[in-house]
Formats: C-alpha cells, structure tokens, sequence
C-alpha cells in the first residue's frame, strides 16, 4: 500500500501530461495541414477524407479516455484513504479522512481538464473535414458544370 501512496500521483498526472503532449501534437500538426490543404489536388473525396482524418483518433482517444485516467486515480486514492481508516482502527481524525478524500479527487479533475479541451479540438477539426468534403464536392459539380456548358456551347 505504501508502494500506492508514494507512485500514484505521479504516475496517474504522468500518463495524463503524456496524452495530452501527444494530444498537443496531433493538433499542432491537423493545424498545419489543414492549413496548406487544397481540395482540388484530390481525385476523389474519399482520398480527401483519409487525409483530413488521420491523427484526429488520437485526439478522440485523449478526449474519452483522459476522465478515466482520472478516475482511476480517484479510486485508487479512496482506497488508500480507507486502508488509513482500517489501519488507524477507528483512531482517525475526520479532518485527516476528508483531507485524504480530497487530495483523491483532484485526479479527476486532471482528467477532465485534459479531456475538455481535446474534445473540443476534436470536434473543430470534425467540423474542417466535413467542410473540406463539401468544398471537394462544390468544386467537382462546378468543374462538372464548367465541362457541360464546354460542350453544349460546341455542339
């Protein structure tokens, strides 16, 4: 239990720091692609599609799993709270109970926190590919159009 006490935190904040770096990254680069795409360089939606979809599993997997991670840690510092409890065989002060609940639940809240702003950025760069396979399709029936009037004009 000691082994508990002492890793932890550290462990629970180190797996959340580390989604959220990769989370970060994963972002940073949707950015900059998002930011140089060009739809008409594709030949078919579904290739534009692929494109704008890759590393946004990454953002989607941070955002659902990051209040888990959190909770875990919750849960685990209960329990460490209520071995104290056993362990001081009704000796323990409330304060020292509520003080351990507390420090428990600060976990969570570090899951949430990671979770809030991925889900958001995730639901940003849903909204890009939705509006970049619109762009793609609005460019193919213009050139499609383009093309009709070309020939009707000829014949």
């Amino acid at each position: 239990m000691e082994y508990l006490k002492a890793y932890t935190d550290y462990t629970i904040f180190g797996i959340l720091g580390l989604m959220s770096l990769i989370m970060v990254y994963a972002a940073i680069e949707r950015s900059l692609f998002f930011a140089g795409l060009k739809p008409a360089s594709y030949q078919t939606v579904y290739e534009l599609e692929i494109d704008m979809r890759k590393n946004l599993s990454i953002i989607y997997s941070t955002g659902s799993i990051a209040p888990y991670v959190g909770l875990l840690g919750t849960v685990i510092g209960i329990l460490i709270t209520f071995f104290d409890m056993g362990q001081a065989g009704g000796n323990m002060d409330v304060t020292q109970i509520m003080i351990g609940l507390a420090l428990a639940l600060k976990a969570t809240a570090a899951g949430i926190v990671v979770a809030i702003p991925a889900v958001m950025i995730y639901n940003h760069f849903q909204s890009k590919v939705d509006t970049g396979k619109l762009a793609w399709q609005a460019l193919n029936e213009k050139s499609l159009i383009n093309c009709q009037e070309t020939s009707d004009a000829k014949i």
